[in-house]
């Protein structure tokens, strides 16, 4: 492939990147790639197989290999260069991200800069691969703890993010000296493609890092039960990750998942309430909702739910929606099925008894008669066992519920099978002290909206995944030990 011009009006025919070629794969068969904001196509990738996905695996194994034997610093060096080609080609790949995803652009250009953010770091950690020196038992003996790459990584993506999301596997993986195969979102496979097409020029060998295209029931699964495969990290839904842990366990593969969350969002009867309903806002609709981290449900303390709630549908009402190339506060739902299936999530919570404060769901008239659109939603709701509450969203609605104290808010914030985050808003430090201690997340955001940062750690409890991403602890999840019993006696 030259170039990946989406501009031009014309369809991107888009191949598959196995073993430093460009191909169509086996099948000859394609997907169509929509742009969500008006339904067109924009793009088609091939129909990855089975057989696509072991080619793919088999030529990450023989190029990691020599990768392995290459310093750990100059690995980094490579990473880091394409970082910089990422960053290069931030407008150009920030549109090719909203064209296929549906985020607004200036959303889409924050994406691109964690892309590279992704890939800076994990080349900061080539110099941090460290052991351990233990004193034995016996004399004259040494025992050290080393750390070796696992092989072949395989990266299982969700399309809410799919440049930042591989990157974020990709770097670690690659600086630790394992080979990579990407799959490539069915629904947003462009980025994860572009991001091997920037790696050509970075001077990543060929073979180490492949992107095969295609369906995750038929390649995903023929990725994870590869022999070869050794590790494999995956961020989606709960059903996903439950078929992948499935998957893998023939095999006897290491599993990193990251999977769906239900974050709830508490706030006090001492918080700054505007400093809350503006975070409220950022954390449920920044790209339509479609982050695992979102505000899911809202536990007010009755002496300021009247005025946080009046304040936050006021500032959901206001909420801009249209062409994401133009910068809007909202662009479409990724999807035809997303929409509807947010809006099935709504009727549902209407039925159960939902009050509706603001009432927004599916739109499809005028400007919105073509594309997927959704206008905010919020609902308030009197029994936390209510789907709305208890069931992931992925989308602009959320439902509101009022608490008697703090006490109350934590019981009700933990009634779920899902820990990946939760916000609280107070200013009382004794209670944002007890806060980590009380509440069973991976991730806890205090006075503050959701993001996470490099350096830190990103990881769920419960349902929400097994094991993590960033920062030194995600770093060395890619790295397996090895002990050695040093004997000179």
């Amino acid at each position: 492939m030259k170039d990946f011009d989406i501009q031009s009006g014309k369809v991107l025919t888009a191949q598959m990147f196995i073993d430093g070629q460009w191909t169509a794969g086996s099948s000859r068969e394609t997907i169509e790639v929509e742009n969500p904001a008006n339904e067109a196509v924009i793009a088609t990738t091939p129909l990855g197989t089975a057989e696509d996905a072991a080619a793919a695996v088999d030529a990450a194994r023989r190029a990691q290999v020599a990768w392995a034997k290459v310093p750990a610093v100059e690995r980094g060096r490579v990473v880091r260069k394409l970082g910089e080609l990422v960053l290069a080609r931030t407008d150009e790949f920030a549109r090719l991200i909203t064209a296929e995803q549906g985020k607004p652009l200036d959303q889409a250009k924050g994406e691109v800069g964690a892309t590279a953010e992704f890939l800076f770091h994990a080349a900061d950690n080539a110099r941090r691969i460290e052991g351990d020196i233990l004193v034995s038992d016996n004399p004259d003996e040494e025992i050290h703890i080393r750390r070796h790459p696992y092989g072949v990584v395989v990266g299982l993506t969700s399309w809410n993010y799919p440049a930042a999301l591989a990157t974020r596997k990709l770097g670690p993986a690659l600086v630790a000296g394992n080979g990579f195969v990407l799959l490539a979102h069915e629904i947003t496979p462009l980025s994860g493609l572009f991001i091997a097409f920037l790696a050509v020029q970075a001077g990543v060998p060929a073979g180490l890092f492949n992107v095969v295209a295609g369906r995750g029931a038929q390649v995903g699964q023929a990725l994870v039960e590869h022999p070869d495969t050794a590790l494999i990290t995956m961020t989606g839904s709960n059903r996903a990750g439950r078929e992948i842990f499935k998957a893998g366990a023939e095999g006897m593969k290491v599993l990193r998942l990251e999977l769906g969350g239900k974050a709830p969002f508490i706030v006090l009867e001492d918080a700054d309430i505007d400093k809350a309903v503006d975070a409220a806002v950022v954390a449920r609709y920044t790209n339509c909702g479609q982050i695992c981290t979102c505000n899911e449900r809202m536990y007010l303390h009755k002496d300021i739910a009247d005025e946080f709630l009046e304040k936050f549908v006021a500032k959901s009402a206001a909420l801009t929606i249209g062409d994401p190339m133009g910068n809007p506060d909202m662009g479409p739902k990724v999807s035809g099925l997303e929409v509807d299936k947010v809006a099935s999530i709504i009727q549902t919570a209407v039925t159960e008894g939902a009050e509706v404060l603001l009432e927004g769901g599916p739109l499809s008239e005028g400007e919105y008669a073509k594309g997927h659109w959704m206008a905010p939603t919020v609902l308030e709701v009197k029994n936390n066992a209510a789907s709305v509450v208890q069931n992931e969203v992925f989308g602009p609605v959320v439902p509101a519920i009022r608490v008697d104290d703090f006490e109350q808010a934590l019981a009700l914030a933990n009634d779920t099978a899902f820990g990946l985050s939760a916000y609280v808003f107070t200013q009382n430090h004794r209670r944002i002290m007890q806060t980590p201690y009380a509440l069973n997340f991976g991730e806890i955001y205090v006075n503050r909206a959701n993001g996470e940062q490099v350096h830190a750690f990103h990881n769920g409890w419960g349902q929400s995944g097994l094991g993590g991403e960033d920062g030194k602890y995600g770093f060395d999840a890619y790295l397996r030990k090895q002990s050695l019993y040093v004997n000179w006696a």
